[in-house]
Parts: C-alpha cells; structure tokens; sequence
C-alpha cells in the first residue's frame, strides 16, 4: 500500500487525511449544534473548548492536506457520464477547501473577540486574532453560522455525489 497517490488512485496518506477530516466535520456539526443551543454553565462549559480543540484540528489536516497535495499530487477525477456532475463536484471540492479554512478561522477570531481565549486541547493557549469587541464577535460569529450551514449543504451534496457515482470513485477513496 503506497503512501503516495499515483495517477491513477491515492495513497493511504491522502485517503487517511480526508477520512480523518471527513470524520472531523460530521462529528463538530452535531457538537456545533449543540454548543450554540446548550445553556452554558460550570459542567458543560468543557464542551466549548472540545469544540474548539476539533476545529483547530480539523483546520491542521487542511493545512497538511494542502501540503500533501503539493508533494503528492491527488489523481485527476473520473469524468461521469454527465458534464454537470463533473463540474458540480470540481466546486464541492473547491468550496470544501474554503470553508474547512473559514469556518475555523471565523471561529477562532470570534473566541478571540469575546475575551476567551482559545485552549487546544487544555494545553495550547493560540494567540487572539481579533479585539475583544462585540462588533467582531457579532461578525465573526455570523461567518462562521453561515460557513457551517454551507459547509454541511457540501458534506450532503459530496455524500450523494460519492454514493451514486458507478464508476469507482467511492472504492478509490476507500481502497486506493
């Protein structure tokens, strides 16, 4: 099993990070969810930096995939059997790409404009990138409500995408 992808299937690195991602992003939206709906108090405040500690996370295995991807280029994708299938999923992909940075950026600017500062995993204090300001805050937090909403309209359509496909696309991400 190669680590490099080839040009004709990916290798077990590439197949690692997106599955990792993958998993990353199903689990923050439900916890997403939840943290922005719960009533914060002392037993539940925990939740907030898990939720955290994922999406800084999940914003690194971007930053290695872009790396990887770099290093060892990812195979070009099956054509289907309809032109708009293919350029639906080349936009998927790329707005995947986007939003996996937005969303934690956004995140982690409006944490840094509340006052908190943003813990990963109860051990890593990461610098604020914003001003404590209710205006940050406000806006900050917006992107991110949006991005999410996006970012899960992505993960359903590529789903479908990967499910209906008959050509081999889905075996290749699981097999190589």
């Amino acid at each position: 099993m190669a680590a490099r992808n080839s040009e004709r299937s990916f290798g077990w690195v590439t197949r690692a990070l997106h599955w990792a991602t993958a998993l990353g992003v199903l689990g923050m939206l439900p916890l997403g969810v939840y943290v922005a709906r719960m009533e914060v108090g002392y037993s539940n405040l925990w939740l907030f930096g898990l939720h955290k500690s994922i999406g800084v996370t999940i914003f690194a295995l971007l930053a290695v995939r872009i790396v990887w991807h770099v290093v060892s280029p990812p195979p070009p994708s099956l054509p289907s059997d309809v032109a708009w299938k293919d350029q639906a999923a080349k936009w998927v992909h790329r707005a995947f790409y986007v939003l996996l940075a937005v969303v934690p950026l956004s995140g982690w600017v409006g944490s840094g404009a509340t006052g908190l500062d943003v813990l990963v995993f109860n051990r890593i204090t990461l610098p604020p990138l914003a001003p404590v300001s209710e205006a940050w805050e406000t806006m900050a937090f917006g992107v991110h409500w949006v991005a999410t909403k996006l970012l899960a309209a992505c993960a359903i359509v590529h789903i479908a995408g990967a499910l209906t496909r008959r050509d081999g696309t889905l075996a290749r991400m699981v097999k190589g």
